[in-house]
């Protein structure tokens, strides 16, 4: 049976040489070692806890190592956030085995001279009584970035987009588990009978507050297993992306396209609410997840989905003309953080040419919309760059489109000010992802 430490370590490396997504990595990694329960929480409160703490474990790294930071070899930096943050955060690990194991750890991976190196920071930091110093509080980006664990540059972004408030609310929610939520088919079932069905299975269920269909979910296990998820009663979906296919507004034999449609749950959301009765083109550039789309439309019992491969940015494809087009186009993740933590470490994340990108999605596509039909366009990011500013730029540069004003549900607090046809969600406010909606309407 793999060490857990050690599979810990091999997951944090990975991620930090390749770049690699952490849930798909530690989900694939559970399953090859075949970890029992336990052993797959501890790997998961490891791997999750430094990436989410690996800037403030770091400052503490620089406080206690005669090393700088970026002269220790990746291995043992790895190692040594390991050990560091057993020593700060998990209570349940005496601090002699978070000291003794990183050092175990460090020789399996013959690392003979760095293991005295780690023995000697743990040590050193235990001695101090746990001790260290962050930047002062006057300092507020720095402050904020290191106490957090968030870059300065992400920090200061959000001070100046969305103010100290909501700032510091969206940091705090990174280091909190995001609800599961899931929507409800009510092509099969109601929500009543649903949370009736779950409770059979020992799943908590409870309506999610502002949509009508959604529920929030606990105590589920492996979702896969629940005779209710086969049957295709419910699928999982962020209230976020839910919301978006509720202003998205669609009817019964419209014509719809999902233009960048994967993993599907929108291209659902939105034939549930057509009650099966019309057409939904959902669109990727890849056949492994159009093949992923279409079986989840056929488990849940959604027949008007026809899934394609496409290029939204540039394929300019003989589509019929639609009632509505979504374009929830790839972005850099910023509002989804608390889910892949790694996200935020991303070099070059506030500089990159998405914007660009996101608009030529939303610009080819729009060609397809008809007469009096909605356009809607949405991030899972918190950034101006990408979501206001396209949004704009868009009417700007279409006068044949003009802002079509949210109905949003009873109950749900913007964040905000903003234009009436754009929605900025906060984790902190409404309990969703952090999400960007803009919607749009072809003129008559």
């Amino acid at each position: 049976m793999p060490n857990p430490r050690n599979t810990a370590f091999n997951i944090l490396l990975k991620i930090e040489k390749d770049d690699a997504y952490s849930s798909l990595l530690l989900q694939n990694t559970i399953k090859q070692n075949n970890l029992s329960r336990l052993d797959s929480a501890f790997v998961s409160a490891i791997v999750y806890g430094v990436l989410e703490r690996q800037i403030t474990l770091d400052c503490i790294i620089k406080q206690y190592s005669k090393i700088p930071l970026r002269k220790i070899e990746k291995k043992t930096l790895v190692i040594l956030r390991m050990g560091l943050y057993q020593l700060l955060f998990m209570d349940k690990v005496p601090d002699s085995a978070a000291v003794n194991e990183s050092v175990i750890l460090a020789k399996k991976q013959k690392l003979m001279q760095s293991a005295g190196f780690i023995n000697g920071v743990l040590r050193s930091f235990l001695r101090a009584d746990k001790d260290y110093k962050i930047p002062d509080e006057k300092d507020k980006i720095n402050y904020l970035s290191v106490k957090y664990s968030c870059p300065a540059d992400i920090v200061s972004m959000w001070l100046d987009s969305y103010g100290e408030e909501n700032t510091t609310g969206v940091l705090e929610s990174l280091f909190k588990r995001p609800p599961l939520y899931a929507r409800v088919n009510t092509l099969k079932t109601t929500i009543d009978e649903l949370i009736e069905i779950l409770a059979k299975d020992n799943v908590k269920a409870e309506k999610a507050g502002f949509l009508k269909d959604a529920l929030v979910l606990e105590n589920t296990g492996s979702i896969e297993r629940l005779g209710s998820f086969k049957q295709g009663l419910f699928y999982i979906q962020d209230l976020s992306s839910q919301l978006c296919v509720y202003l998205a507004d669609a009817k019964p034999h419209h014509i719809v396209i999902d233009a960048c449609s994967a993993p599907g749950g929108k291209a659902i959301g939105l034939g549930i609410n057509m009650e099966n009765r019309g057409k939904v083109f959902a669109f990727d550039m890849y056949e492994h997840k159009v093949k992923l789309i279409q079986s989840s439309a056929k488990r849940l019992g959604v027949n008007i989905i026809n899934a394609k491969i496409r290029n939204a940015q540039t394929d300019k494809a003989n589509l019929p003309l639609a009632d509505r087009v979504l374009c929830d186009v790839p972005c850099s993740g910023l509002g989804i953080i608390r889910r892949k933590p790694e996200i935020r470490y991303k070099k070059d994340i506030l500089t990159s040419s998405l914007p660009d990108i996101q608009y030529e999605i939303l610009n080819n596509n729009s060609r397809y919309v008809a007469c009096n039909g909605l356009l809607v366009y949405s991030t899972c990011t918190l950034n101006p760059k990408e979501n206001s500013e396209v949004a704009d730029r868009f009417l700007q540069e279409h006068r044949d489109f003009e802002p079509y004003p949210l109905k949003l549900p009873e109950g749900l607090k913007r964040g905000i000010n903003e234009s009436e046809n754009q929605l900025t969600l906060f984790p902190h406010i409404n309990g969703t992802d952090g999400f960007f909606i803009s919607v749009f309407r072809k003129r008559g």
